[in-house]
């Protein structure tokens, strides 16, 4: 396997799923500065031109939600999904998606101080922060004491957050990112 990378990308998502997983996989470097994401070669693998991609032998991915779901079934020894057909198969594929096309852009709006309108497509923040804090109930993770690729794709969001100096103000939430920095896999800032 082949992850397209630049540490200043959302390429760190999937580079902890693979390193969670215990993958084998090389590191291919891409320049975002000389716009190597750009080249035909690349726009190949991801027409979209952005990061992450995977390539596994004739398998092209891109978006970390779908290398994460991938990677979760192609390696089910690290036991990072519940087994379709599990009762918590279905809340484990509505928050990989949640975490994409809710909490991502609801953030990106609170860190930019933008209003979150009803044409939008997403809720405003508050109400993301209330919808992963009841998921998180008691924790450690979503999913209790089990981590999953869903710990991933929406932990990885609130780390970013950090990065950029966003904080979520909810002590709950605040402790989930610390045990997910804390794992030695895990997303690093920095």
């Amino acid at each position: 396997m082949k992850l397209y990378f630049n540490p200043r990308s959302r390429a760190v998502i999937a580079k902890w799923m693979l390193d969670e997983c215990g993958a084998q996989y090389e590191i291919v470097p891409i320049d975002l500065e000389k716009k190597e994401n750009k080249s035909p070669e690349f726009l190949k693998i991801n027409p979209a031109g952005k990061l992450p991609a995977l390539v596994d032998g004739d398998t092209r991915l891109f978006e970390c939600a779908a290398i994460c779901l991938y990677l979760a079934e192609k390696f089910p020894d690290a036991q990072l999904a519940p087994k379709p057909g599990d009762k918590d198969w279905g809340r484990y594929l509505s928050l990989m998606v949640y975490s994409s096309s809710q909490l991502e852009p609801s953030m990106g709006d609170h860190l930019m101080k933008l209003p979150t309108g009803p044409a939008r497509g997403w809720t405003d923040f508050e109400t993301v922060l209330n919808v992963i804090e009841g998921e998180l109930g008691q924790g450690p993770y979503l999913f209790g004491e089990r981590f999953t690729a869903a710990d991933v794709m929406v932990g990885s969001m609130f780390i970013w957050m950090r990065i950029f100096g966003g904080q979520t103000g909810r002590p709950a939430l605040d402790a989930y990112i610390e045990r997910l920095l804390a794992r030695p896999k895990g997303m690093k800032l920095g």
